[in-house]
């Protein structure tokens, strides 16, 4: 029978947080915004009841039976994610996103970089975020083999 630590294990947690948004770039103008954002780019944005889940990958510990202590995930993700994020404007109370647009997919890039550097290399698996229930963009790192790829805005917005 194989041993516990050998095996690969993935566990989960989600946080829930409140957070307002405008989508747009300064690169495009207004036209070129209202075309690819609609509503979205309404200038004092909107708010969203965000789920992010993290997951983690990796053996589980002989002595403690766990992949990671949870207890400590969930303190990260509260340093990581909502004391940064939550009952706050996006673009304005959080300096990365004052020049960059505050996607789902942006969000998710935040959140990895912010929680791989506080955990042990190759834990995180992947960062999910979900703006509503029926959409969500999941960031697995730079393991996932897909190279960086940008559409020309008329692409974008048909």
């Amino acid at each position: 029978m194989e041993r516990s630590e050998n095996r690969i294990v993935y566990v989960s947690r989600t946080e829930t947080f409140s957070a307002g948004h405008r989508l747009f770039t300064e690169k495009l103008t207004d036209v070129e915004n209202e075309k690819i954002f609609g509503k979205c780019t309404a200038v004092n944005g909107h708010g969203h009841n965000y789920k992010v889940r993290v997951t983690l990958r990796g053996p589980v510990h002989p002595v403690t039976g766990m992949v990671f202590n949870l207890t400590t995930l969930r303190r990260l993700m509260t340093e990581c994610i909502m004391d940064v994020l939550d009952h706050k404007n996006i673009n304005v109370d959080v300096p990365h996103f004052r020049d960059t647009v505050a996607s789902s997919e942006n969000v998710a890039l935040y959140i990895w970089k912010q929680m791989s550097d506080r955990l042990p290399a190759n834990l995180l698996n992947a960062v999910e975020v979900k703006e509503i229930d029926e959409a969500s963009a999941v960031y697995f790192g730079e393991k996932s083999g897909f190279g960086h790829v940008c559409l020309p805005v008329c692409e974008i917005a048909s």
